[in-house]
Order: structure tokens, then C-alpha cells, then sequence
């Protein structure tokens, strides 16, 4: 396959291409929230009709107990390599909408410092609808051009942003189809435009969430503060606890199960260019907060972290209320490093928080979801074909690196199918991913189209 092919197709093509996603853009397929259910249903339709219109075979929704999942394929030649693409079409809620600069599915393209030359502002521009949308486009593309190497399968499922739990089982169901070499994956990002990267390894994640009870209603809190345990004072104290004063997670445990790397492997992690002072100016923050020990790369890459995502109870309305509630709740996630398990380490935050808990309240802990960590060998097939098309469009070949998010059907994919995925991310950290005004640079978007196509080449080629 020339390169040239590929860039004609696409310099013919940008202003739709574009316009597709757009469209997509607009459909609040909001995993999360049931009152989004009819959109997230429409946002599969719409991919499955791009997916026929692209030449996909048996495009069809496969239901699962939740969300359907998109499949489609395009089998050339049984005896070639198949290629199975993995993206998501659910997104994040939206929330806070204030803090929006622009309506969060009203996308609009605007310029930044980091994307001159503009990048769509609306809820899941990176994170995953434009980074799954560009295997789309790459695998029309080839099909136009007439130029599709190998085989392909698409499942592309819309639970990925509430765990993913009827993907696992819907795997497990349709085995047989499922039979490939490698999986690609997009939902990631590279360290910068002008360096790009893999990421070779995820972190797992388990979240949970609790609920502390004081007294059996809402008090007045001259009458009974300082007499009655404050669901939310107990609640903070018990959250803050969980650090010591080195960020150390105080957890019994914990740490039992935690890879760590060695002098020589953290050092090759350290070549991968970073500016800390461009870090804070971009967060607004005037210095960096994390386990002591470990530069900020590492505490995202390779340490596992105990976050508070969300925390609430009492009087929240405009003005005042004085009032002791008698609940408050938090959200807390905890991301894990190999060889954690989020099964055990969901236990062992359980049984430290019902232990911890003053006898004045009472504790109820609930796991939600979880993943495993997975590391990925930057010796195999399928990351020496990315590295290779990446170097041929970018200019350089791209840097390994360990991801700090996580993807937990990706430990799944190795368990049940036997393969290993590929994390093909290119977007940035700085896209604001679940925040407000989240945003994908064009420069990002085109660049997946032109670069994807190569990857099939390299990949067909290592498997002759």
C-alpha cells in the first residue's frame, strides 16, 4: 500500500469525514444515565449504518443483557490474519454543564495553543467516539482504495464507561466469531503531537462506593452539633486516613501484590520526554501531589492510587441550611498496578472501612465495577506494526509508555480469546477526557485515518 493512496483518499474525503463525526457527536449516548437509553441505542444504529456504508459485512446490534454491541466484519481471505477492532460508542456524563465553555453535545471546532489548527469541542470527541470513528474511516478507506490487507472484525460495544460487566459474557457467547490475531484498540493517548507514542500497559481499576449513616434523620445542627457524629465529618476524616503523610495508601495489604520495576526499568521509563513546569501550567497548579518516592510519570504509570471521584450529603442548595445530615456519600476509585486483583483489593478497601468506622455511625460499602492491569510486550507483531506506521507518519519512532487509565475489558480479551491488544491511542492527556470541555485535535483525527491503514500493512506483512 503507498502512502500516497492513503493521503488522496483522505484530502478527498476530510470535510465529510469530519462532518460524520459531528453528526455522531451530537447523540448524548450517555452509558450511565438510563434517560440517555434511547440515544445510546440510536448512536449504535448510526454506527452500524456507517459500518455497512463502509463495506463491512454482517453489520449487526448483538444484544447483551445491556448496551448491544456493534459487529461487523470483512473476511477477504479466510487463511490471511484478521485484525479485530475494539472501540466504544458510550460516553461520560456531561456534568458539571456549567462548567462548559460550549453546549457539551453541540460540537463545535475551535483552536488552542496545543491544537492550532483546531480541535472539536463536545462530550466524547477523544474519549472514544473520535478515536473508534477513525478505525472507521481508515477501514473505508481501504476498502475504497481497494487496498485491505487482511481481515477484519469490529465489535465496538456501549458499556465501556460503566464497566463494561455484558461485554465479558457476550465474549464468552460468541467465541467462534471471534477468532483473530491481534486487537486494536484506540482509546488512549500519544505524550505529544509532536511525539508520538504506545502504550504498553494499563492500569486496572476498582471503584466503589459508601455510604455513612449518623442518626436516623437530618438534624438541626445548633441544637445537636457537637453532640451527634456528622455523617460527612466522619466520612472526610475516614477518606483522609487512607493516605499517610507520604501518600502512602494505609490500607492493610494494599501494596502485597504490587510489580514493582526495577532501577533499570524505570529509568527507561524516564527517557520519555516530560516538562514539569509545562504539566502545572497546563493543570494551574502550583506544584504536583503524589506518593513520595516517584516523579509524576511514574505515580500515573506504574503506582496504584485511591482517588475520591465524588462526595456528597447534607444541604447543597443556594443559600443556607443548618443542617446535620444523616447520610453522606462518596464515590472512590483505586487504580491498580500489575499483579494487583480488583476483586481483592475491593475486599480488603471494604473490610479497612467497616473496621475504621467509628462506632457512632454505620457503614455500607458497595463495589460497582473493576478491571485487571495488563502490561503488553512491545517484542510481538502487532506493536512492531504500530511502531512502524506510526515512525512512517509521524517522522520518529514512537516512545513506549505505561498508561494511567484503564480499560478492564482488555485483561478479558487475553483471559477468553487469547490475544493481546494493541493500544493504538492519538489523542492527548490535555484533551480534557471526562471533564468539561473535553476536545480531539483534527491534526489527531486525521492523523489516526492516515496511520491505521499502515498498520494493517505491517501486520499482514509480519504474519506472510
Amino acid at each position: 500500500m503507498e502512502r500516497s493512496i492513503i493521503t488522496n483518499y483522505l484530502n478527498q474525503n476530510k470535510e465529510r469525514m469530519l462532518n460524520e463525526l459531528l453528526d455522531l457527536l451530537k447523540i448524548p449516548s450517555v452509558s450511565a444515565d438510563s434517560k440517555f437509553k434511547a440515544d445510546v441505542i440510536k448512536t449504535a444504529e448510526a454506527v452500524k449504518q456507517r459500518l455497512i456504508e463502509a463495506g463491512a459485512d454482517k453489520v449487526e446490534l448483538s444484544e447483551t443483557k445491556g448496551n448491544p454491541v456493534v459487529y461487523g466484519e470483512k473476511i477477504i481471505d479466510p487463511k490471511k490474519p484478521t485484525v479485530i477492532v475494539y472501540g466504544h460508542y458510550d460516553v461520560q456524563p456531561a456534568d458539571p454543564i456549567n462548567l462548559w465553555n460550549s453546549p457539551p453535545f453541540e460540537p463545535v471546532i475551535k483552536k488552542t495553543d496545543i491544537h492550532p489548527e483546531g480541535a472539536i469541542f463536545a462530550r466524547g470527541a477523544c474519549d472514544d467516539k473520535g478515536q473508534m470513528y477513525m478505525h472507521v474511516k481508515a477501514f473505508e478507506l481501504m476498502m475504497k482504495t481497494n487496498t485491505l490487507p487482511c481481515n477484519v472484525k469490529f465489535m465496538i460495544e456501549g458499556e465501556e464507561e460503566v464497566g463494561s460487566s455484558n461485554l465479558g459474557p457476550w465474549i464468552i457467547e460468541n467465541k467462534n466469531r471471534l477468532k483473530g490475531d491481534v486487537i486494536l484498540i484506540s482509546d488512549t493517548s500519544i505524550i505529544a503531537n509532536d511525539t508520538p507514542s504506545i502504550d504498553v500497559g494499563l492500569r486496572g481499576l476498582a471503584y466503589m462506593e459508601v455510604e455513612v449513616t449518623g442518626p436516623n434523620r437530618d438534624l438541626h445542627s445548633g441544637v445537636y452539633g457537637g453532640a451527634v457524629a456528622n455523617p460527612i465529618n466522619v466520612l472526610c476524616k475516614m477518606i483522609a486516613d487512607c493516605h499517610d503523610e507520604n501518600k502512602h495508601i494505609t490500607i492493610p495489604g494494599f501494596y502485597d501484590d504490587v510489580l514493582e520495576l526495577t532501577k533499570e526499568e524505570r529509568a527507561e521509563m524516564a527517557k520519555a520526554p516530560f516538562d514539569l513546569e509545562e504539566y502545572k501550567k497546563d493543570l494551574d497548579i502550583a506544584e504536583e501531589q503524589g506518593e513520595k518516592g516517584y516523579n509524576s510519570m511514574e505515580r500515573t504509570g506504574i503506582r496504584p492510587t485511591l482517588d475520591v471521584n465524588g462526595i456528597w450529603g447534607g444541604y447543597t442548595g443556594e443559600g443556607a441550611k443548618t443542617v446535620l445530615p444523616s447520610k453522606a456519600f462518596a464515590k472512590i476509585s483505586m487504580r491498580l498496578v500489575p499483579n494487583q486483583n480488583s476483586h481483592k483489593i475491593s475486599e480488603l478497601f471494604q473490610k479497612h472501612f467497616e473496621k475504621t468506622a467509628p462506632k457512632s455511625v454505620k457503614v455500607k460499602v458497595t463495589a460497582h465495577h473493576g478491571g485487571e492491569p495488563v502490561v503488553v510486550s512491545t517484542n510481538s507483531a502487532g506493536y512492531n506494526a504500530a511502531s512502524r506506521a506510526m515512525e512512517e507518519t509521524y517522522g520518529k519512532k514512537p516512545v513506549p509508555t505505561r498508561g494511567g487509565g484503564s480499560i478492564p475489558i482488555v485483561a478479558l480479551f487475553k483471559k477468553e480469546l487469547g490475544l493481546d491488544s494493541i493500544l493504538f491511542g492519538f489523542g492527548l492527556d490535555s484533551d480534557a477526557l471526562h471533564s468539561p470541555n473535553e476536545h480531539y485535535g483534527l491534526f489527531n483525527y486525521y492523523k489516526g485515518i492516515e496511520t491505521i491503514p499502515l498498520f494493517y500493512k505491517y501486520f499482514s506483512e509480519s504474519k506472510k
